[in-house]
């Protein structure tokens, strides 16, 4: 492999790379080049030929990379938290949950969801109401809130009855009128 190819420069394929050269990678990517590491990490995670804790560790990798993308000053994008929700979801439903690792537990990307929200489901269900006369910040922070809660239908099942369960089933009945 040539050494523009690690540096993760145009042309460089990073879905060729091992496990540990694309973590020395991703310690060392910015930028785009964590996003390209995170997408070639997925795409291994996602092969069904790798054994099943090979694939949990392209995902970590692949949350690696998405957690170290840039943070904005309240917190993480909605995209990294989106991305990290959906693949933590992913491993759960195809490769099993794992109580002994946050990542892989349903009840910590429960945890992890409800604290990413900024609006309890009621409140986002009276401003979607009439989003279509909202400021746009407000009809983003809408979308943000549907974004961050795409995988709840499939976690509920996942879970036990108890408050937190309740929250989701709530959530995913007033994701369903957010534009």
């Amino acid at each position: 492999m040539s050494s523009h190819a690690h540096r993760g420069e145009p042309g460089g394929d990073l879905s060729k790379l091992t496990l540990d050269d694309l973590q020395a990678f991703i310690f060392s990517a910015h930028g785009q080049q964590l996003e390209t590491a995170r997408v070639a990490a997925q795409e291994h995670a996602y092969t069904s030929k790798h054994p099943q804790e090979a694939r949990r560790q392209w995902a970590k990798l692949s949350l690696l990379a998405n957690r170290r993308m840039p943070d904005h000053a309240e917190g993480p994008s909605a995209r990294v938290a989106q991305q990290e929700f959906m693949l933590r979801m992913w491993v759960i439903d195809r490769l099993g949950p794992d109580e002994t690792d946050a990542d892989w537990s349903p009840e910590a990307l429960a945890a992890d969801t409800l604290d990413a929200l900024t609006l309890t489901p009621t409140q986002a269900v009276a401003l979607a109401e009439d989003w279509r006369d909202r400021p746009t910040e407000q009809i983003r922070e809408l979308r943000r809130h549907k974004n961050l809660t795409t995988h709840l239908e499939g976690l509920v099942g996942y879970l036990e009855p108890g408050p937190v369960r309740e929250q989701l089933v709530t959530w995913t009945a007033a994701r369903r009128l957010l534009p």
